[in-house]
């Protein structure tokens, strides 16, 4: 199976039942104000969906969509494969999605069909976009928030990560703590389990590895937008966390 299938159809008012065997999504592009819907279950709700709104549904989903006016509207269906090279398990179930679409998801869907037409790495590559903003928006990063009880460990845990591009110093962080070097690097360890030098190093790594599976970036800039100046320390990091250089982790 390919690993994106993108298709656009007019179809007659009307409407009838629904099977999708991969996680799909649905973009509307003409407004639907008597559309109504059915997911996993019987009962039909009426769900008015405007031009650009539409639905992100997971494989296995069954139901039935109807309308009253002609409908025109984009599918844009992902394999499980290609969902798996960002850790997106065959047959995870998750809140199916109705309305609104992530703006920058919605761009690449209504492109999806003219990626055919381009070169394969061109193609490769914006099929893994769209496949990264699509576990992005159903299935967020784990909040680093999460046990975190004391608000100020919590607003220097939202500052790392907003500047994990930027020098990051254990007095900047006490500080905006509002707590000395010494008190803060004991708090902090025990609140998140490790110091703070170790947190940053483990997210940017992170950040590292994400931009790898999803960019075309070469290695020395992705290093360079996680925060390191040194090419050499960054591949040590990396391959003592991963196990493999970042050439060969983005390869695999």
């Amino acid at each position: 199976m390919p690993k994106v299938v993108s298709d656009r159809s007019v179809l007659p008012a009307g409407g009838g039942a629904f099977a999708l065997p991969s996680l799909t999504l649905g973009i509307f592009l003409n407004d639907q104000p008597t559309h109504r819907l059915s997911h996993g279950s019987a009962f039909k709700q009426h769900v008015p969906l405007k031009k650009h709104q539409g639905w992100i549904l997971p494989a296995g989903s069954e139901g039935v969509c109807e309308y009253d006016d002609e409908l025109e509207f984009v599918t844009v269906s992902l394999s499980d494969a290609l969902l798996a090279e960002f850790d997106f398990a065959t047959g995870t179930d998750f809140q199916a999605i109705v309305g609104d679409i992530d703006p920058l998801l919605l761009g690449l869907c209504l492109q999806a069909g003219a990626f055919e037409g381009n070169g394969t790495l061109y193609r490769e590559t914006m099929h893994r976009a769209l496949a990264a903003q699509v576990v992005q928006v159903i299935q967020p990063a784990p909040d680093w928030h999460t046990g975190i009880e004391d608000a100020r460990l919590r607003k220097v845990l939202d500052y790392i990560h907003d500047h994990l591009g930027d020098d990051l110093t254990l007095a900047a962080m006490a500080s905006l703590a509002n707590m000395s070097g010494t008190h803060f690097s004991k708090a902090f360890k025990k609140e998140v389990g490790l110091s703070p030098l170790q947190y940053v190093i483990a997210a940017r790594l992170d950040l590292a590895s994400v931009l790898l599976r999803t960019t075309r970036l070469s290695v020395a800039e992705i290093a360079w937008r996680a925060g390191y100046q040194d090419l050499s320390r960054f591949g040590q990091h990396f391959k003592r966390k991963f196990s493999v250089t970042p050439a060969a982790f983005r390869s695999s």
